[in-house]
């Protein structure tokens, strides 16, 4: 019986094609795993390195009890590099590292497996040192980059790839490893977050973990209260924006569920909400409001990502929010 590194839901296009290329023996040289972060491009890519040096794999399913497989589990294996970026990028100094230790046989495996995380924050330098690495790597040598959807690869790296897309996994999915991986969550939770991080168990965690969704209802509730106290409603905003903006490197995420609320209402004054929650709505609000909302928050991500000040663009979207 096959003991895999860790249960794998979804991907099943990825499986199929991964799992012909092992059973064929036909590995391409570099692959591309490319989708939504969170999603489980790591843990598939970890997978498949444990498989391509399982003594006894099957498919994607390595053994767990050869001494490649234990190695693989423990971290340990001399024949597996990651590279995962330094405060938000890849550097060339990793990539040029990285190089170096391909010029070299493998130690022990028949096949080295380097596991290049977020290749999209790969900086220019970086990734034209790397091209010829992919283009040609050295035998016995298999790379694996993944990165997100959203992110921007260069033209360059995806043509030296053997691209593999990944997607969002099901609300059930995503429900299935939450509980599996958060004993004490109960079910009405883990389907919340389910369907709040859009098929992304590495996010809906997150967002359990830093109790942004109690962040989100106490925002919902004042953007929600039509009181008529100004100076006092005035006040409970600026406090807000002060908590979303210590969130730092969260606050997009925080961001993303503010969005689906306002999509979730929008939908539901348009007699459609089957599928979303049962969200509390501002009942003077129309339809073209929601939209200018909507495109507050666009206006947000795009200032925060040109680092503007955080409190500030807080306090912007939210007076925004409640016009």
């Amino acid at each position: 019986m096959k003991n895999g590194m860790q249960q794998l839901l979804g991907q099943q296009q990825a499986n199929k094609l991964i799992s012909r290329s092992l059973a064929a023996d036909r590995l391409a040289h570099a692959y591309l795993f490319q989708g939504p972060g969170g999603i489980g491009k790591q843990l598939f890519a970890r997978k498949f390195a444990a498989a391509i040096n399982c003594s006894a794999s099957e498919g994607l399913e390595s053994c767990g009890v050869c001494s490649s497989c234990k190695k693989m589990a423990a971290g340990m294996h001399p024949d597996f590099f990651l590279v995962s970026p330094e405060k938000g990028a890849i550097k060339i100094a990793q990539v040029r590292e990285l190089i170096k230790k391909l010029s070299f046989a493998p130690y022990e495996a028949e096949t080295r497996v380097v596991l290049v995380e977020d290749v999209h924050t790969m900086r220019q330098e970086a990734a034209n040192s790397l091209l010829k690495t992919l283009e040609e790597p050295p035998a016995n040598n298999i790379l694996i980059l993944t990165a997100d959807s959203t992110g921007n690869v260069l033209q360059t790296i995806l043509s030296r790839c053997q691209s593999i897309p990944f997607y969002p996994l099901t609300v059930e999915e995503t429900t299935s490893i939450l509980l599996a991986r958060e004993e004490e969550m109960d079910e009405q939770m883990a389907v919340l977050l389910a369907r709040l991080s859009e098929g992304s168990p590495g996010k809906a965690l997150l967002l359990h973990q830093k109790k942004l969704i109690a962040l989100r209802e106490s925002l919902i509730t004042l953007l929600a209260d039509s009181s008529s106290c100004k100076d006092a409603e005035t006040g409970r905003l600026l406090l807000m924006a002060e908590s979303m903006a210590v969130l730092k490197e969260d606050l997009p995420h925080f961001l993303g569920l503010i969005r689906l609320w306002l999509r979730d209402s929008l939908v539901a004054i348009n007699g459609c909400a089957e599928g979303a929650e049962s969200p509390v709505t501002r009942k003077e609000w129309n339809p073209q409001q929601y939209f200018a909302k909507l495109e507050a928050i666009d206006r947000a991500e795009k200032e925060l990502s040109r680092n503007c000040n955080r409190t500030l663009v807080c306090e912007v979207l939210l007076f925004h929010l409640t016009i």
